[in-house]
């Protein structure tokens, strides 16, 4: 796939903009940039030009890449940058969750429960969170974390390390626990607010920074099978107006992201 508008969320809420949409800069542009190309590699050239689509000067994106690099955030090599790692691992998830793999629900649901009741360090326990929540498990209480058996994902090792894994199905309707679990009446009112300023958006800036919250806004979505979903649930159509949103930015973005030059 091509590049695309996947703008990351690396800058402060705007106060005043009711959704949240987050002002772009040099290094959110550029790691947005790096994180829709496939594969995630580009000449400082082709950087330059996506930030003066923006009115971002020259040098300022090339001192924003030399600040990436020092931070671990890109790797450099013959003129070109890299995601490390860790933006790897977000580049799937945000694919993951513009494509989920899903597999026949058949009412069965996930459960994990820590295993252990000794108190865990506090980095293993945020890792822990962090890996729930790319899972799409909500917390029933502490250490007790359960969803619908609807998704095909591998688990992480920091998962099946500190829990124990069971498959079940609760005693009471199951669509009212999801409904405790999730809060699916919020999500979507923002899919709709978000779907609307995709209408309003007309500048290249405008488009690209809804486009980032739309993009957030899908690795939230829980991925619920449909019988658990509340009428009118506007996750299938948010990614659908999002995939048509990227075809058009990626048109826009062609001129710019042509591998030219090393820069």
């Amino acid at each position: 796939m091509g590049p695309t508008g996947r703008w990351l969320d690396f800058a402060a809420p705007m106060n005043d903009d009711p959704l949240a949409l987050r002002p772009l800069t040099a290094r959110s542009i550029v790691l947005s940039t790096l994180l829709g190309h496939h594969p995630p590699r580009l000449p400082a050239r082709a950087l330059v030009r996506v930030g003066e689509l923006f009115g971002i000067a020259e040098g300022t994106v090339r001192v924003a890449l030399s600040r990436m690099v020092a931070a671990g955030d890109l790797r450099q090599r013959a003129g070109s940058y890299a995601l490390t790692a860790r933006l790897l691992a977000r580049q799937a998830r945000q694919d993951e969750s513009r494509s989920p793999r899903t597999r026949p629900w058949h009412g069965e649901w996930e459960i994990a429960v820590v295993a252990t009741a000794e108190r865990r360090p506090a980095a293993e326990r945020t890792a822990l969170r962090q890996a729930m929540a790319a899972l799409r498990l909500a917390e029933l209480r502490a250490g007790s974390w359960l969803r619908p058996a609807n998704l095909d994902r591998p688990r992480p090792a920091v998962v099946t390390a500190q829990c124990t894994w069971f498959t079940g199905a609760p005693d009471g309707d199951p669509a009212t626990l999801a409904r405790g679990l999730w809060d699916l009446d919020g999500w979507a009112a923002r899919a709709q607010a978000l779907q609307a300023a995709l209408d309003r958006a007309t500048t290249p800036a405008e488009r690209f920074t809804v486009s980032a919250a739309v993009l957030r806004h899908l690795l939230t979505d829980p991925l619920l099978p449909q019988p658990l979903l509340p009428e009118g649930w506007p996750g299938s159509e948010l990614r659908s107006r999002y995939d048509a949103f990227e075809a058009e930015l990626r048109d826009l973005l062609r001129q710019y992201l042509a591998p030219d030059g090393e820069g």
